[in-house]
């Protein structure tokens, strides 16, 4: 069986990217986003196992003293982190992975995994992405200053990714990073284990 690809997906908050995973996601076959651990508390509409695996402090940190992490950062006050061995059972059953990671993530897992594909969204302007932070209405002003301040540390990092998009127009944004999955998944190495006994018929 071939091998998925890793792929690590980066954005400062409010640039779009959850939704343009989402909706890559249900668009294309075998790709799934990893599920991070995290210490912070579960909100209302979410499921344990499916949009985070929520552990306490000290699981978490049992976790990080075991080595079980590709990646695992703090935000704010919380805790977030990549099982190791999850991501990797996925891609030797042949299914790309989406790490959904800050830049700080996306370095620890490229010297881990050099092989992994790192992607960037960046927003059209510093108003837009006020402007959608604002209308999501979960935070209060005080809290989106603080991740404005963040997101434009995080954005001043995005040179050190393979691919660059700009989520002005949703639907080009979304035809832009499926196209980077399906061109990676038409590499000749992959396709000669994919097409090896239509390539003997033809040769």
């Amino acid at each position: 069986m071939d091998k998925g690809k890793l792929y690590i997906i980066s954005a400062p908050s409010g640039a779009g990217k959850t939704s343009l995973v989402k909706q890559l996601i249900s668009d294309l076959n075998q790709i799934t986003v990893s599920v991070s651990h995290t210490t912070r508390e579960m909100r209302a509409g979410e499921t344990h196992g499916k949009d985070y695996f929520f552990a306490t402090i000290k699981e978490f940190q049992q976790m990080v003293t075991d080595q079980a992490f590709l990646e695992h950062a703090q935000v704010f006050d919380n805790f977030y982190g990549t099982s190791q061995q999850s991501v990797e059972y996925q891609l030797d059953n042949g299914i790309d992975v989406i790490l959904e990671i800050d830049w700080q993530g996306a370095q620890q897992v490229k010297k881990m995994l050099p092989n992994s594909l790192s992607i960037f969204i960046l927003p059209p302007s510093i108003d837009t992405l006020q402007q959608r932070l604002e209308k999501r209405g979960q935070d209060d002003m005080v809290i989106i200053k603080l991740r404005m301040h963040e997101a434009v540390s995080e954005m001043s990092h995005c040179n050190e990714f393979d691919y660059l998009i700009v989520n002005d127009d949703f639907s080009q944004a979304l035809s832009e990073l499926r196209s980077i999955i399906v061109s990676q998944r038409l590499k000749k190495d992959r396709q000669l284990k994919q097409l090896g006994g239509l390539i003997e018929t033809l040769v």
